[in-house]
């Protein structure tokens, strides 16, 4: 397991240097000068020069590139042009909220996703087989943002059960939640009757139950276990996308999460804010597909030696 986890880093890491690259060219394929965002137009060339000066613009790009990459290495992702403070220090203020909302829609995703999946595998072709199949293929279709502008039309406007946006008690959680969780939902659902189909259909279970095992237990204790690999390359797959790309719900709802953070700082072109945002995330992104390749291991060991 060590040596699995040790080739998994070290091809991480190529990856993270590209990512580092990209993010860092940011700053000269923006449009707009990031010194005059700052220092508004009615500025003078001496205080812009000044400026550029003091934000080691105008060195030469491998010495920036190089200032840079040394900063992040020792955890300072920059400073906001706009609000002064450290952009760590707005990230590790943000994150937490962005990880709260992305895993409380995965948990849900799971459990309602994978209880459908199971039920409609048990009997395949029922009714509902039939109406989680409808439903499955309506919630992939709809983007995020539509699904959320209709729960906040239907139980926000018209209910008044719970509000429409904002943060704080538990019931400003409910509506991004379930409209950030929605897709995985229905993908779940798919993903795990398709995985239970195939391997209720093999040979161990039809042992098992030919021993006289109960349904109940060929089902959870033999069939789900195996069927676990896509089911697991789901969950980590949109568990990512939650942690990074959880953009339009954090809008939506008025979310203060690093989402949001995102969107403020590329409306105000404050770019080392994009910048660091952009790699810390994609760091994220990276740390849990590793995780995910440690879930595929613990659940089927023979990954761990291919």
């Amino acid at each position: 397991m060590a040596s699995f986890l040790l080739r998994r880093v070290l091809l991480a890491v190529p990856t993270l240097f590209g990512v580092l690259v990209v993010v860092f060219l940011l700053l000269y394929v923006a449009p707009g000068d990031p010194v005059q965002e700052m220092v508004g137009e009615r500025a003078d060339a001496e205080t812009i020069a000044r400026l550029r000066r003091e934000l080691r613009l105008d060195d030469p790009i491998h010495v920036q590139f190089g200032h840079y990459a040394g900063g992040v290495i020792r955890g300072d992702l920059g400073t906001s042009y706009i609000t002064g403070r450290p952009i760590l220090a707005d990230i590790a203020e943000r994150f937490p909220k962005t990880l709260l909302l992305a895993s409380s829609a995965m948990v849900l995703a799971a459990i309602v996703g994978i209880t459908i999946g199971v039920a409609s595998a048990r009997r395949p072709g029922g009714w509902l087989d039939r109406l989680s199949l409808g439903a499955a293929y309506l919630g992939i279709s709809f983007p995020v943002y539509w699904v959320g502008l209709l729960l906040i039309l239907f139980f926000a406007v018209t209910l008044r059960w719970l509000p429409p946006s904002g943060y704080g008690r538990v019931e400003f959680l409910v509506l991004p939640a379930l409209a950030l969780g929605s897709r995985s939902i229905a993908f779940l659902a798919r993903v795990t009757r398709s995985s239970m189909l195939e391997v209720l259909g093999s040979e161990f279970v039809r042992t098992a139950r030919a021993k006289g095992l109960a349904e109940r237990g060929v089902v959870v204790r033999h069939a789900f276990r195996n069927a676990l690999i896509p089911v697991i390359t789901v969950l980590g797959l949109d568990f990512g996308y939650y942690l990074t790309g959880s953009i339009l719900t954090e809008t939506i709802f008025s979310w203060p999460g690093l989402g949001r953070y995102v969107v403020n700082a590329i409306s105000r072109r404050d770019l080392p804010a994009i910048q660091g945002s952009v790699l810390f995330l994609s760091v994220v992104f990276v740390a849990v597909n590793l995780l995910t390749d440690l879930a595929y291991a613990k659940a089927d060991p023979r990954v761990a030696y291919e």
